[in-house]
């Protein structure tokens, strides 16, 4: 294959903040980047060619965005598998990575099932389509347990910790609630648990197949509060031998997915050093930000390049590096207003990373902080100044 430039046009289904670090990555490869997105003025809209609004799976908008792109890929699960599907056979424009991958992962339980045929790690799950199967399934897991929605879910949404028998009903409940197209008289297909992992830490690993190549940057570690991830940590407080695994694990996940493109993949460190799946994300995903200072190729310089069949990028990591989530702290929706700048921009090593959003409200990710140390710095250390630096940005009035 011989590559030229300009390069080739990127369809993007969703404008959100991915899709906005996609747009900022193109620019410097010399690719153009056009996303569908709902929302006018989406978060990538400032550093895109185009967007054209409309729903995610919406038909005609997608045959435009096939008819204008060289590659459809997609920063959003909402697309939707048929809709992609039938879109690139329809048009020729080939999608990555493949709707096949985005049909596995969209369902929760289907996604576990496949995944632990293929012998990766999985945690103790069942399906469960009623209160009296949820009761069943938690008397062979044992409490605490974790009730997913097995589609829709994000952020910690659609996720529900179920302590005590006396939580079930209302956790069913809630659960039903977020799925789509459930209803309490027809629950079924809505909702999967699994046995509670006693980890020590959750780790992610950003992985990426390419055109005959796959590959993985440097493990991380996770921090979340909430269901919600709050900060990264790169190298991880974990052992060799237990990143090692973890990169071995998300090789092995990596074989089952189709297509091309980076996918991330949530991990946990079991009580024994075991690794454990947790979840895929077949996209460019907020544990992997901190790739953009702290790595030779950023995940959406890398997503891109995978997508469209280039030669992928060095993963080697630069320099210990932390990100901080910057969330809503607001109670009402209003509109965005982010205070006290000065934090990030005279703290040494620091970047910030806004997304553009119009509005906050309580816990929404509005952008990130990173931090940058130099060879020797220790992770734990770096990770409370980006807190500090993070810590002291808000969005309440003054």
């Amino acid at each position: 294959m011989t590559t030229t430039l300009p390069g080739p046009t990127v369809g993007v289904v969703g404008g959100g903040q991915l899709g906005r670090m996609l747009g900022e990555a193109a620019a410097p490869l010399g690719i153009e980047v056009i996303v569908v997105d709902p929302t006018p003025d989406a978060p990538a809209s400032p550093v895109v060619a185009d967007q054209i609004v409309a729903d995610f799976d919406d038909p005609d908008a997608l045959a435009e965005l096939a008819d204008r792109a060289d590659y459809i890929t997609y920063e959003i699960e909402l697309a939707g598998t048929g809709a992609l599907q039938t879109v690139s056979q329809e048009t020729g424009t080939p999608v990555h990575p493949k709707p096949e991958t985005l049909s596995l992962i969209e369902d929760k339980l289907v996604q576990k099932r496949r995944l632990e045929d293929a012998g990766v790690p999985v945690p103790e799950f069942r399906g469960v389509d009623s209160v009296g199967e949820l009761h069943d399934a938690l008397d062979e897991l044992g409490y605490p347990a974790m009730l997913k929605a097995r589609e829709g879910g994000y952020d910690g949404r659609g996720n529900v910790p179920i302590e005590t028998p006396d939580d079930v009903e209302d956790a069913f409940e809630t659960i039903v609630d977020a799925a789509p197209g459930a209803t309490l008289d027809d629950p079924s297909g809505a909702a999967m648990v699994e046995g509670f992992v006693d980890f020590q830490r959750e780790l992610a690993v950003m992985g990426v197949r390419g055109d005959g190549e796959r590959d993985t940057f440097p493990v991380t570690e996770t921090i979340h509060r909430e269901e919600i991830l709050r900060e990264t940590v790169s190298p991880p407080r974990a052992e060799p031998a237990v990143r090692e695994r973890a990169r071995e694990v998300a090789l092995d996940v990596l074989d089952v997915m189709e297509g091309r493109g980076v996918f991330g993949i949530e991990l946990f460190q079991g009580p024994d050093d075991g690794i454990f799946l947790n979840e895929i994300a077949p996209r460019p995903h907020n544990s992997g930000h901190w790739t953009i200072e702290g790595a030779l190729t950023s995940q959406f310089e890398q997503h891109l390049r995978a997508v469209v069949g280039w030669p992928l990028g060095a993963t080697d990591r630069r320099s210990p590096t932390v990100t901080g989530n910057i969330l809503g702290d607001v109670d009402d929706r209003q509109e965005a207003t982010l205070r006290n700048l000065e934090s990030v921009l005279e703290a040494d090593g620091a970047s910030m990373h806004y997304y553009g959003k119009e509005e906050v409200y309580r816990l929404r990710k509005m952008g990130h902080v990173t931090a940058v140390g130099d060879d020797n710095a220790d992770p734990g250390e770096l990770l409370e100044r980006t807190r500090d630096v993070r810590d002291e940005l808000t969005f309440q009035p003054s």
